[in-house]
């Protein structure tokens, strides 16, 4: 055999493997740009619609109630056998209604309606206790304005302050996720 052919055939050769396995080189950080893309978006729309908002919700909530105790002077509201006066009590109440109530709600509102965005494959235990808690001040201060039912002036589960820890968590948790995966889906590894 001629050893031109054999060099020129040695070359295809070796050109057609080279071009194989940066074929299927290629194609894998593509799948893999790919997936990150699809992951990248779904981090962001769960920053976006849940737990941006949610965050806000809490830390805006944190402020107010720490603006409340200010307001009365202490660092509590309510406490085992120091009762309230009926001043504090309408100040609280003004504060439920204009303040608290309406965020409580709308922490509620977006756990109802986001509730696909939320990270893990079940509704987190600190998620549910912020709903008990809703939920028993909710009812309890509604039947109290509409039908003067006795009232404790408070839910009857306290604010779970897991539920704001893990709030926290999860948004620097996705935040962080974020970074990375726009690294992989720009082509640079995180």
């Amino acid at each position: 055999m001629d050893s031109t052919f054999v060099a020129a055939l040695i070359a295809a050769t070796v050109t057609a493997i080279g071009w194989i396995v940066n074929h299927v080189l290629s194609a894998r950080d593509d799948r893999r740009r790919t997936q990150a893309a699809a992951r990248l978006a779904h981090v962001e729309n769960q920053l976006e619609q849940l737990y941006g908002p949610l965050l806000f919700l809490v830390e805006e909530g944190r402020s107010a109630f720490h603006d409340f105790c200010d307001t009365l002077g202490r660092t509590f509201v309510f406490a085992e056998g120091r009762p309230v006066s009926p001043e504090e009590r309408d100040l609280w109440l003004f504060w439920v209604d204009h303040e608290f109530m309406p965020r409580n709600e709308a922490i509620q509102k977006l756990l109802s309606s986001k509730s696909h965005l939320i990270v893990g494959d079940r509704m987190p235990e600190s998620f549910m206790a912020f709903i008990d808690h809703y939920n028993s001040w909710r009812v309890t201060h509604l039947r109290w304005k509409e039908e003067g039912a006795p009232y404790s002036w408070h839910s009857k589960a306290n604010w779970p302050r897991s539920f704001e820890a893990e709030v926290i968590e999860k948004y620097g948790q996705l935040k962080s996720l974020q970074i990375q995966l726009a690294g992989l889906v720009r082509g640079i590894e995180a």
